[in-house]
C-alpha cells in the first residue's frame, strides 16, 4: 500500500461513520485509527494514533513527537479536569506502537516479506455509537496491507478471519481470553467517554447549520440536460436529498455524490439528473436537514437557505 493510499485510508476512516442507522443529529460516534507502518517513508511516521469524534480530529500520538496531544481547543477541558489525561494516552500509545511493530514484523515473516519487498500496514479502527443517547454498539477490525485481516465479534467475544491468510492469528488470539475481554471492557467504557467529548465540544459537535441549496443546470447528450443540486456549509454530516419529479421521488435517474467535509468543518453534497428540457419545470430538488425547520424544494436557478 502506497504513501497515497495510506493517507486517503487515514483521512477516510475518520470521516466515516461506524455503524450507521441512526439518523440526523441523534447519532454521534467516536473512533480510533491506528497505523503502522514497516519502514520510513518521507512525511510518514513510522506508528500513528488518530482519535476523531463525529469525523473531527480530536487527539493524535505519532511516534515521531512521541506524544499524545489535542487537535482541537475543546479538548483542552480534558487535560483540565484530568491533569493525568494526555500522559496516560501517550503511555498508552507508546505501548501499542511497540506491540504494533511486533505484530507487523510477525506478519511479514509469516507472508515471507522484508522490507526490500516495499511498505506494509498494520491497521486497526476502534470505537462506538451513539444513537438517540444510547450506546448502540462497537467495533473492532484489524487490517493488513489495507486490506481487511480480522475483526471482534463483541458479543460472543470471538475474532472472525477477514481470509485464510488470517486464521493462524485467529486461532491465536482466541487462545487468548484475555485480549477479547480487554476489547470488552473498552467497548462498555467508550460510550460514556463520548459522552463527555460532545460535552467538552458541543459548541461545535452539537450544533445545527442548515444547507445552502442551488440548483443549475448544463446541456447533456441526446437532447437532455443535466440539472445538478448543490447544498453545502451544512452540519451535522448527515442530509437527505432527492430529485423529486411532479412530487415523487427519482432515485433511478439521479446520480449520487458523496457527503464530503469542508475545511471549515461543514459539509457538502451534490446530486445530479438527466431530464427532457421540457420537463425541468416539473422537478425540484427536495433537502431535509436538521438544521432546516421545514424540508426545501429547490428548483432550477433557484436558492435558499
Amino acid at each position: 500500500m502506497g504513501l497515497a493510499g495510506w493517507r486517503a485510508w487515514l483521512l477516510g476512516a475518520a470521516a466515516l461513520p461506524l455503524l450507521g442507522g441512526c439518523s440526523g443529529s441523534a447519532s454521534h460516534w467516536l473512533r480510533y485509527f491506528t497505523t503502522a507502518v514497516s519502514e520510513p517513508v518521507p512525511g510518514l511516521p513510522r506508528f500513528v494514533v488518530v482519535g476523531s469524534v463525529d469525523g473531527q480530529l480530536h487527539q493524535l500520538y505519532d511516534s515521531d513527537t512521541k506524544r499524545t496531544v489535542p487537535r482541537v481547543p475543546w479538548m483542552g477541558q480534558a487535560g483540565r479536569e484530568d491533569p493525568q489525561y494526555w500522559d496516560w494516552y501517550t503511555q498508552a500509545a507508546q505501548g501499542e506502537e511497540v506491540d504494533f511493530r511486533e505484530d507487523l514484523q510477525n506478519l511479514m515473516e509469516r507472508d515471507n516479506q522484508n522490507r526490500s519487498a516495499g511498505l506494509h500496514t498494520w491497521q486497526l479502527m476502534c470505537g462506538c455509537e451513539l444513537c438517540e443517547g444510547a450506546a448502540r454498539g462497537g467495533e473492532v477490525r484489524y487490517a493488513y496491507d489495507g486490506r481487511d485481516f480480522i475483526a471482534l465479534d463483541p458479543k460472543t467475544l470471538t475474532w472472525t478471519a477477514a481470509d485464510a491468510a488470517a486464521q493462524l492469528t485467529k486461532a491465536k488470539w482466541d487462545a487468548e481470553p484475555a485480549l477479547a475481554q480487554s476489547w470488552k471492557a473498552y467497548l462498555e467504557d467508550c460510550p460514556e467517554w463520548l459522552r463527555k467529548y460532545l460535552h467538552y465540544g458541543a459548541e461545535t459537535l452539537q450544533r445545527k447549520e442548515p444547507p445552502i441549496v442551488k440548483v443549475t443546470r448544463k446541456d447533456s447528450q441526446q437532447g437532455l440536460e443535466t440539472l445538478l443540486c448543490r447544498a453545502h456549509g451544512f452540519y451535522p454530516k448527515e442530509i437527505d436529498v432527492t430529485w423529486r419529479k411532479d412530487g415523487k421521488v427519482r432515485q433511478e435517474d439521479a446520480f449520487h455524490g458523496v457527503v464530503s467535509p469542508n475545511p471549515d468543518g461543514t459539509y457538502y453534497s451534490r446530486l445530479s439528473i438527466e431530464v427532457d428540457p421540457k420537463e425541468r419545470s416539473r422537478y425540484r430538488c427536495h433537502v431535509e436537514h436538521d438544521g432546516l425547520q421545514d424540508p426545501l424544494d429547490v428548483a432550477v436557478k433557484e436558492s435558499a437557505r
